[in-house]
């Protein structure tokens, strides 16, 4: 078995991979992308549409484009990547990581590092996950893979199409279909507010008058060989009116019923799990429980844009590097979600410099105050116009913020949304 020693390797060639990999490299640090598809660029390469790079290159993209900006810096650095390869496990070993792969080019294969970087994205949940009742016919997708058939593959999964979830690939699938000439019937949400990006609501409902159905539950999918139909039942009142039942015709459907991180192998390792994100507790630095394991991007908390998962990435990377030069945190603070939040990243805050964090609310409001309290105190207060779960919120403490935590025993740093 051909094996290779890195300073540090990344799982993972998407979006948080690649600018992982670049933070190190520019450190001197070498490294190596273990990518188990046959190209860098991870979903985006799916991703046809526009609405990318607002952030991180000040102009609007397609995910391929994306992508592509940071292949062309990685093909210009000494990176080494490693794509079609399958990382089967992670296991300690005399201070280093071992990680045993297996690749159609380069067959059995072992990397060993000082440091690894988790950046293997996120999966769909599918109809097991969320036990829609019904027969199994034929023309039930998750809606990111109708998403490649369609995109990459060439194919038409159907021409009637209801779309249970309000999720953002969900969304821009509706619109996406519409384009290539089916008929889009609905968008069915068990929520009473929609799952996805306002302004996907607006670009892929709205302007082709899709019929978005909120707090309502799919009952049923029905059909012998192929999907004929779904029933929907309305919620009122937290009770599920059967005797308002109706029926949508169809021959597709697509779920878009959430994401989850990809952290099975994470687990394998012996990596502790967030049981409110699915991904792993992290510390200041984005290190996991396991001493030289970090984790960004989507496999720590599904981000709603890429922008924010190459700024954590990048984060990570600078984070990797100066653990493998002997930095450690001044003093961490534990960070608590408080009323109406369901989950803060990371889960602690070192007290001797700024932090950034990201949170997620539990509530749609307007006008919301976003609290941070540090033992009863009110540290921060500030006014945001609008908050939902769907739009990730970030927050950034600084030094001068936390010298309270810092001289506490134990100090934990509250965030509430009221």
């Amino acid at each position: 078995m051909r094996e290779m020693s890195f300073d540090c390797v990344v799982i993972g060639g998407g979006a948080a991979g690649m600018a992982a990999a670049l933070e190190l490299e520019a450190r001197d640090l070498s490294v190596a992308i273990a990518e188990r598809e046959e190209r860098l660029g991870g979903i985006l390469t799916q991703c046809i549409h526009n609405g990318f790079g607002l952030i991180e290159f000040n102009e609007e993209l397609t995910g391929p484009e994306f992508a592509e900006r940071f292949e062309e810096r990685i093909g210009g650095r000494r990176i080494s990547v490693f794509c079609g390869c399958t990382v089967l496990d992670m296991v300690a070993d005399e201070g280093e990581q071992v990680l045993s792969c297996v690749s159609a080019k380069e067959g059995a294969l072992r990397l060993r590092s000082r440091a690894v970087i988790l950046a293997m994205g996120c999966r769909e949940r599918n109809r097991g996950n969320v036990r829609i009742p019904g027969s199994r016919p034929a023309g039930v997708f998750t809606a990111g893979l109708a998403q490649r058939l369609v995109n990459v593959e060439g194919y038409v999964p159907g021409r009637e199409v209801v779309i249970i979830g309000s999720g953002d690939i969900g969304l821009i699938m509706a619109r996406r279909m519409s384009w290539i000439g089916c008929k889009v019937h609905a968008v069915v949400e068990i929520l009473p507010y929609p799952s996805g990006l306002t302004r996907n609501i607006v670009q892929c409902l709205h302007d082709f008058d899709i019929p978005l159905y909120l707090s309502h539950l799919t009952t049923g999918i029905y059909g012998r060989d192929r999907v004929e139909g779904i029933e929907v039942a309305p919620i009122e009142n937290a009770a599920l009116m059967m005797g308002k039942a109706f029926k949508i015709p169809c021959d597709t459907v697509l779920l878009s019923v959430g994401l989850v991180p990809e952290n099975e192998l994470s687990r394998e390792a012996g990596v502790s799990i967030n049981p409110m994100t699915n991904g792993a507790w992290t510390d200041s630095t984005l290190m996991t429980s396991l001493p030289g394991i970090f984790a960004c991007g989507n496999v720590l908390h599904v981000h709603d844009l890429v922008d924010y998962v190459v700024e954590e990435a990048r984060r990570a990377g600078r984070c990797a590097a100066a653990w493998l030069e002997g930095a450690r945190p001044c003093r961490e603070a534990r960070v608590k979600a408080g009323s109406n939040v369901r989950y803060v990243v990371p889960a602690r805050v070192d007290t001797g410099r700024d932090n950034k964090l990201y949170l997620r609310t539990m509530i749609v409001k307007n006008d919301a105050i976003l609290e941070v309290r540090i033992d009863g105190k009110v540290l921060l207060s500030s006014r945001k116009n609008h908050v939902q779960p769907s739009e990730m919120l970030t927050l950034t403490l600084g030094k001068a913020q936390l010298a309270a935590a810092a001289e506490l025993p134990d100090a934990a740093v509250e965030i509430s949304i009221q």
